[in-house]
């Protein structure tokens, strides 16, 4: 498939979640808290049955010089392979039961049901990382994980064969070598005159939702927002994956 056809069709959810994760990253950095949603006696779920792994939306950029942020397709692409690689590794070894990863066909309408579905998760996903944040909790939902799909995620699963899908959303950035000069400088200068001037690199940011596809329930949720992270290897692949899955119900 095409990722960067696949990234125009989701670009504008995309971008809206990225603002939303920028503007958590300014003052809660790190991962989580992750969220597990509960059964009727207020026990966390546990995952019975099998995942699949909706193919990631993910972007990799560098931050120029001047602090302009250029998407880099060679980094994103291989990004995109290797993220599903990790997430594999991880559910493998927590021995979950696993459908083949699911890729999103380049040509699928956004009016289709499916399509239609894999937006919807854009917008709980989106809206579940804002109310996330402390001080903007639903007065309905306090910090219960009370989110639901409805009953259209039933297109997912006849055509996965799951029991839920795991899908993740992560933007990621890097300082070029002028933005590493300048940050540097920057410091420098800041230390010099008795104060702190850091003009910033480049920053992680992700959501993840793991939906049961029996009934469209979110059952977990999990967020980043650092300025560390690196998704350009196979080690800072399993490393991101290890973070952004931190709570997973097992």
């Amino acid at each position: 498939m095409s990722a960067m056809r696949r990234h125009r069709r989701t670009a504008p959810a995309a971008a809206l979640a990225l603002a939303a994760l920028l503007g958590l990253s300014a003052g809660h950095a790190g991962a989580g808290p992750e969220q597990v949603a509960a059964d009727g006696d207020g026990r966390p779920l546990r995952i019975q049955g099998s995942v699949v792994v909706v193919e990631p939306d993910i972007e990799l950029s560098e931050v120029t010089a001047g602090g302009m942020t250029e998407p880099r397709r060679d980094w994103s692409e291989a990004a995109r392979r290797r993220y599903p690689t990790a997430v594999a590794e991880r559910l493998a070894a927590a021995g979950v039961g696993r459908r083949p990863d699911f890729d999103v066909p380049d040509d699928l309408p956004a009016s289709s049901r499916l399509g239609q579905v894999l937006r919807l998760n854009e917008a709980v996903a989106l809206s579940i990382a804002y109310h996330a944040r402390p001080g903007s909790e639903l007065a309905t939902k306090g910090d219960r994980l009370d989110w639901t799909l409805g009953g259209g995620v039933s297109e997912l699963r006849a055509a996965t064969g799951a029991d839920y899908a795991l899908f993740t959303y992560v933007r990621d950035s890097y300082a070029s070598d002028g933005r590493k000069a300048l940050r540097v400088l920057g410091l420098v200068a800041g230390a010099a005159f008795g104060g702190v001037v850091d003009i910033g690199g480049g920053r992680q940011v992700g959501v993840a939702t793991l939906v049961d596809l029996r009934n469209g329930r979110v059952v977990w949720f999990n967020r980043i927002a650092r300025q560390t992270g690196d998704l350009r290897d196979e080690a800072g692949a399993r490393a991101t994956a290890g973070e952004l899955l931190q709570g997973l119900p097992l």
